[in-house]
């Protein structure tokens, strides 16, 4: 698609502003980028590097290595005179404890403007919840994840995979959260209905203590993917599933901001960085809450509700 602005690429590296412990290799490709962070401290987790809001396409022990579309990864595009000029940041997301601080390092790509070229006007195909510039989507997958789900009937015991993402108009990186989900039969909750916990206490995926429940390995910092085991809770009914979305900052996790499940085996792992699964201990009893600030005032996060529905759970027996 943006094979015609090859001829006039033009790579842009920021070199002064990058560390004496790494080294950038940025190349800007006809319809893609390929940015290679080479990192020389050993207590660098080149895990914990995104691009916008992607997460590496590999990593190793030194390296964290992104292959992605202009078009991904909330790339921010700005055409100034004869040029298209593609921006984004490489953030490092670390926790409070550790060694090395955040830091983030802008990368840019500028390409010669194609002299037809004229802006597109703007479609939207759906959108969910909208609130502080955000938009907020949340929806029934496929097995795989790859599209919507051809069905809404699913048979007890199987996965219902859920996805929920959130979609922004600058390319700060965002983490999603799902904070609270309950399943319940009607599409509002009242006082006496009867519910069915699936998340709970700030981010724990209480279901998946008795099923195998968890959530699915980030693609996105502002995707969360979850492979829900189908409930016997209002079996052949109709169900409706109620959740409290979070879109945070990557580096601000803790005990009340976070995504944690089960592992038979092992106990509570939190999702982004298990080496710090203690923030999910309070799991088994109250994980305090704390006063939460806007994202739409330069700080911390937005809180987005919606409910998904209606599906049916059905007896494989019958």
């Amino acid at each position: 698609m943006m094979a015609f602005f090859w001829q006039g690429a033009l790579l842009l590296s920021l070199a002064a502003a990058i560390s004496v412990y790494a080294d950038m290799k940025l190349d800007c490709m006809p319809d893609y980028v390929s940015l290679v962070w080479t990192e020389s401290r050993s207590q660098a987790d080149t895990s914990l590097f995104r691009l916008g809001n992607c997460f590496p396409t590999s990593s190793s022990a030194r390296e964290a290595v992104f292959n992605v579309d202009l078009s991904d990864c909330n790339f921010n595009r700005m055409v100034s005179g004869n040029q298209m000029v593609y921006t984004n940041d490489l953030t490092y997301v670390s926790s409070p404890d550790s060694l090395i601080p955040p830091f983030t390092h802008q990368v840019v790509c500028a390409y010669e403007r194609p002299k037809d070229w004229h802006p597109l006007i703007y479609d939207p195909v759906f959108n969910t919840y909208g609130q502080a510039d955000l938009v907020f989507h949340i929806g029934l997958m496929n097995d795989d994840f790859s599209g919507p789900a051809v069905s809404t009937s699913f048979p007890l015991g199987s996965f219902i995979p859920i996805m929920a993402s959130v979609e922004q108009n600058t390319h700060q990186p965002l983490l999603l959260l799902l904070e609270e989900c309950v399943a319940a039969t009607t599409p509002e909750l009242q006082p006496e209905s009867s519910l069915y916990p699936i998340i709970t206490n700030k981010g724990c995926l209480v279901d998946s203590r008795t099923s195998r429940s968890k959530f699915e390995v980030r693609q996105k910092s502002s995707e969360i993917h979850l492979s829900l085991q189908a409930f016997r809770f209002a079996l052949g009914e109709e169900v409706f599933i109620h959740c409290k979305l979070v879109a945070w900052d990557p580096s601000g996790l803790d005990n009340t901001k976070k995504a944690c499940h089960y592992v038979k085996e092992h106990g509570w792992e939190l999702l982004d960085n298990p080496a710090y699964s203690n923030l999910c201990d309070c799991c088994e009893s109250s994980c305090k809450s704390r006063r939460m600030r806007s994202v739409a005032s330069g700080k911390h996060g937005v809180v987005q509700t919606a409910v998904l529905g209606p599906m049916t759970i059905t007896d494989g027996k019958s």
